[in-house]
């Protein structure tokens, strides 16, 4: 089984080794990063967040932000994908603060 460190190690090195290419796409120059525009929303972007909500949160909140990235996107663009993942935090803030009051009052 692999420890807690070696997973965030690796994950670390993910999340940042996939940033490389997100900052070619954002700093070249416009005609030569056209043709990068797809990878870099669909796969470089999805497993950056991926990478860094599972180091944050877990792999189930990593899937879910996953899912509503490429959902919001899909359906109604970057804005919309943006206050997703917003919308998902204000939801797992939500959810925990639920479950300590829950597990205070059974203490």
């Amino acid at each position: 089984m692999i420890s807690s460190a070696t997973k965030r190690s690796i994950l670390r090195c993910i999340h940042l080794l996939l940033t490389i290419p997100i900052l070619g796409y954002i700093y070249g120059e416009p005609s030569e990063v056209q043709q990068y525009a797809g990878a870099v929303r669909f796969v470089f972007v999805p497993v950056l967040i991926l990478s860094g909500y599972w180091m944050y949160s877990g792999v189930f909140f990593a899937i879910m932000g996953v899912a509503a990235w490429l959902g919001a996107y899909q359906l109604s663009g970057y804005g919309a994908a943006i206050l997703g993942q917003v919308a998902l935090f204000i939801a797992r803030r939500i959810w925990l603060v639920i479950r300590a009051r829950r597990s205070k009052q059974s203490a």
